[in-house]
């Protein structure tokens, strides 16, 4: 029992981290709401604007309102924790790339005049890194893992295509793209057999 118990720590470790960043998406969004009328939002991505540059680095912190941080919450627990399980530091790698480089794809490809804000950037990342590290590492734990994710979240994927009005269809295949990226950059190498 006591061994099951100190197996599970590292998992409640990461968990934790984990819900401390959505503490801090959720605390940002009450000030928001409560202090600002939502005036943070004016942080995220602007496209191909000076001023819009430092978006990249708050947009996903940002939500348009309560339903929007909600709609988030769930998904990113979930696949945030199954990226979560290489550990924090490649957990924040990951993180950074995707962050990266969603958010420099929607500075050079969003429409005019347009502001992108949303975790849904980290969000499609994720999705995009753990069904490329299956095709990269085909291990066991690493198809698993994708078939788990491609079945519950699957059809988030229709999000990368221009269909909706009003939603960042750009963030979505940014994000994507980078934890594409970031499960390329990030695999371990092939052992070759020795002699």
């Amino acid at each position: 029992m006591a061994k099951a118990l100190d197996a599970s720590k590292p998992l409640l470790k990461q968990l934790r981290y984990l819900l401390i960043f959505v503490a801090l998406l959720w605390g940002l969004e009450l000030i928001d709401t409560l202090f600002f009328q939502q005036r943070l939002n004016l942080l995220g991505i602007r496209p191909r604007s000076i001023d819009g540059l430092k978006g990249i680095l708050f947009a996903p912190l940002l939500h348009g309102g309560f339903a929007h941080l909600a709609t988030n919450t769930l998904p990113f627990l979930v696949l945030g924790f199954f990226v979560m399980l290489r550990g924090l530091s490649s957990f924040i790698q990951v993180t950074a790339t995707i962050w990266l480089i969603g958010g420099i794809g929607i500075w050079l490809t969003g429409g005019s005049n347009t502001l992108h804000i949303g975790a849904s950037i980290i969000i499609f990342g994720y999705l995009g890194y753990l069904l490329a590290r299956a095709y990269f590492e085909r291990s066991m734990v690493t198809l698993m893992i994708a078939l788990f994710v491609g079945l519950l979240y699957g059809g988030m994927m229709l999000g990368v295509l221009p269909i909706r009005a009003g939603v960042s269809w750009q963030g979505h295949l940014f994000g994507f793209v980078g934890g594409v990226l970031a499960a390329r950059w990030g695999r371990e190498p092939s052992r070759l057999a020795r002699a």
